[in-house]
């Protein structure tokens, strides 16, 4: 079986489950600007807060609601739009890094710290 056009990992959850996580993670990282978590976990997340902070730099009403459906909190949207569109606004994406922190210690998953530039 070949996956072709299949974006996403599936992270051993539920749809619902799986969109709510990263709807959180990513709201973390908008709001705290760091966030230590799984490997994957991290990775799918990375591409999710890309999307929302290219969003945040086009500045219009559709892309606030664009935003706005994909993490629906309007504190992280107001913060994406007011204070992180302006700091990358020169910045032609790449607006996060991802550092591996090595296993956790109780189950020995790879971890990873997902934090803005």
């Amino acid at each position: 079986m070949v996956r072709h056009r299949v974006a996403g990992k599936k992270l051993g959850r539920p749809k619902d489950q799986r969109i709510a996580l990263l709807r959180n993670l990513a709201a973390d990282v908008i709001r705290h600007e760091r966030v230590t978590t799984t490997q994957p976990k991290a990775v799918e997340t990375q591409r999710l807060v890309e999307k929302l902070i290219t969003h945040g730099k086009e500045g219009s009403l559709h892309h606030r609601r664009l935003a706005l459906s994909q993490v629906p909190n309007l504190l992280v949207v107001r913060k994406l739009f007011d204070d992180l569109a302006t700091r990358y606004a020169d910045r032609p994406g790449g607006y996060t890094r991802l550092i591996k922190l090595g296993p956790r210690k109780g189950d020995a998953a790879p971890m990873a710290l997902l934090e803005l530039v």
